[in-house]
């Protein structure tokens, strides 16, 4: 008799989000390889700390425990909100999957079933995002609306607690964690990237493992999307560019175009704003669909070059840490 597959070691954070992401991807190994996958839960700097994300880094301080756990052994591979991810290449680990990115829109859940034009002035809106704040300001202003964006920290539903509990008018969330969790239909609206751009990798997954296991890194790299690994090269290319990190007010987005049936150019979007939104610096490029992620990179450091001309530099409070 075969004696049964020793179980695969999934890392994860212990939040509801977190295990939500990880047990979708280890459903995906289990009918990908038939292995038997185990999920091992680790505590992060950043889900113990009560302070703002700017304060405490923000880039890194989800992922670090979970890397340590992968260079030591403890687990076979991680599961990461890839805009978690600092730019920067970690020395031992490799990303062996981006599996198919989920919509990487902001959702807002607002009072009263309002959308964001509807928001009365004066309208308080919480989100922990630099980069939200700056845009939803510069949104609002457009259309003569005066908000009040106010920092916050805590899960999913802390943070929807806050619209349901009267203390806020609404809140900004991404709608991939929403839509995984469930709780997609609580959302009063989905910010057009015209207006939010997201995170850079936003609504993407990053499954990382030790680089000098071999075995582990060819079973996974079966749940990678191509096209979703070149928009986040791109996307992250320019966040690298432009020296920032999490905490700094940075979107970008990359879109796949073409005809319906073939993908034939790279839209790259990029802002960088000051989180009051008075000013903006919003530019785009396209190019050809990479053939490499060297070619997805160079798009990202090409439309970075051009924000930094057009004085991006000095619109960013944080930069990496």
């Amino acid at each position: 008799m075969t004696a049964p597959a020793t179980p695969l070691r999934l890392g994860t954070r212990r939040s509801a989000l977190a295990k939500a992401q990880s047990g979708l991807i280890a459903d995906a190994v289990r009918e990908l390889t038939g292995r038997p996958v185990e999920l091992v839960e680790i505590t992060t700097y950043g889900d113990v700390s009560r302070e703002h994300l700017a304060q405490i880094g923000g880039t890194g301080v989800f992922v670090s425990a979970l890397r340590e756990a992968l260079l030591g052994g403890e687990i076979d591979f991680a599961v990461h909100s890839l805009k978690d991810l600092p730019t920067a290449e970690p020395e031992g680990l490799t990303l062996a999957a981006i599996p198919r990115r989920e919509d990487p829109r902001d959702a807002l859940i607002a009072r009263d079933g309002l959308t964001f034009e509807q928001l009365p002035p004066g309208a308080r809106i919480g989100t922990g995002s630099p980069r939200r704040a700056a845009q939803l300001n510069a949104w609002a202003r457009s259309f003569g609306l005066d908000v009040e964006t106010v920092p916050i920290r805590g899960n999913v539903g802390t943070r929807i607690g806050y619209v349901r509990s009267g203390e806020l008018d609404a809140v900004v969330l991404a709608a991939a964690g929403l839509i995984r969790l469930g709780r997609i239909g609580e959302a009063t609206g989905l910010l057009d990237a015209d207006h939010v751009l997201p995170a850079p990798g936003q609504g993407a997954l990053a499954v990382e493992c030790a680089a000098a296991d071999a075995e582990t890194t060819a079973l996974l790299a079966g749940l990678d999307d191509p096209h979703t690994r070149a928009a986040v090269i791109a996307e992250r290319s320019l966040l690298a560019a432009l020296e920032a990190g999490c905490s700094a007010p940075v979107g970008a987005l990359a879109d796949l175009l073409g005809d319906g049936q073939v993908v034939t150019e790279m839209r790259l979007r990029g802002v960088v704003g000051t989180t009051d939104g008075s000013t903006l610096v919003q530019l785009s490029t396209t190019g050809p669909v990479p053939a490499s992620p060297d070619k997805a990179a160079d798009l990202g450091r090409e439309l970075a070059t051009e924000m930094l001309a057009k004085g991006a530099a000095g619109l960013m409070g944080e930069r990496a840490l």
